[in-house]
């Protein structure tokens, strides 16, 4: 039986495998990547996870007892398939249980969110916190709740699903049907659209908060995303009262939702002065991988 930490990420272009000595360690004993090729169908995308886990147990000389996996959607507790997957190959198909059936071990699936947040809480920023609430801000809006080292699914595997909150019924349409969500008013696609709809110009997120200083609408969307961002985090701070909440994703680099954005929360917050940290990531996008690799390691085993 392996005492080592297996996880694999199943991203949208790529599979990502790791495994660690230890349930705190952050230096993996190897760390391997293939093509997810998802356009070839539900059935290539899970043997490519198969063809990584035997690659990763060529390298290390072991094999995995028990297998993490971290999905784009998230496992239906009552049906045991994936839902709200933007790798659509995988919406209703039992991964949990056809990956058991491929490798015969035991395989614990979670929101690639959840993984973040389970990474960053265990092994990076959030490190020592009782609670922490993880949030990816990037193409998408998602997020993950974890208590004491342990990640927080729900009765329906939603546990963290901020994104999809509406915040302004009045607001722009999004993917899941509803209007005004989270994702619409946070999302790096949509902050990038409000700027180009405003000045014909296309440039990135990036590009639009270096300009900020001199140009009136990119200073525009700045100021959209820092109100929007403390309103709806306020929203989360109000139900959770997280210790901290740790940030990630490609929006997460814009440096004034931690000046800006912070200093809004006081106005939505329901307190004299939030207490809630509101921090930038330590593991960059290992989070994703290693958060996979700490799902086996819920019962506390380090």
């Amino acid at each position: 039986m392996s005492k080592r930490f297996w996880g694999v990420d199943l991203g949208g272009t790529k599979i990502e495998g790791v495994v660690l000595p230890t349930a705190t360690s952050t230096e993996p004993l190897c760390r391997m990547r293939v093509p997810t090729e998802r356009d070839r169908g539900y059935e290539h995308v899970r043997g490519q996870i198969v063809r990584l886990v035997e690659q990763m147990s060529a390298s290390v000389g072991d094999e995995p007892d028990v297998l993490g996996v971290g999905t784009p959607g998230v496992l239906d507790p009552q049906t045991l398939r994936l839902k709200n997957s933007n790798t659509t190959c995988l919406i209703d198909q039992p991964l949990q249980s056809d990956l058991q059936s491929d490798l015969g071990i035991d395989v614990t699936l979670a929101n690639d969110a959840n993984c973040f947040a389970l990474a960053e809480a265990r092994l990076g920023a959030g490190r020592g916190a009782h609670t922490v609430f993880g949030i990816i801000l990037g193409t998408g809006v998602g997020g993950g709740v974890v208590i004491d080292g342990r990640a927080l699914f729900g009765c329906q595997g939603i546990a963290g699903e901020w994104g999809h909150n509406v915040m302004d019924p009045d607001g722009r349409p999004c993917y899941c049907g509803l209007r005004g969500c989270v994702e619409t008013l946070l999302a790096g696609p949509h902050l990038e659209a409000r700027y180009t709809e405003a000045t014909g110009r296309t440039l990135s997120l990036t590009e639009i908060a270096a300009i900020a200083a001199t140009d009136t609408q990119a200073e525009a969307v700045i100021t959209h995303l820092c109100d929007w961002f403390a309103r709806c985090v306020a929203s989360v701070i109000n139900i959770l009262d997280p210790d901290i909440v740790v940030l990630g994703g490609g929006v997460s680099n814009v440096d004034a939702l931690y000046s800006r954005g912070v200093e809004s929360l006081s106005k939505w917050v329901f307190n004299d002065v939030p207490h809630t940290r509101i921090v930038r990531n330590q593991l960059g996008d290992s989070a994703g991988v290693f958060g996979a690799a700490m799902l086996t390691a819920q019962d506390g085993s380090a």
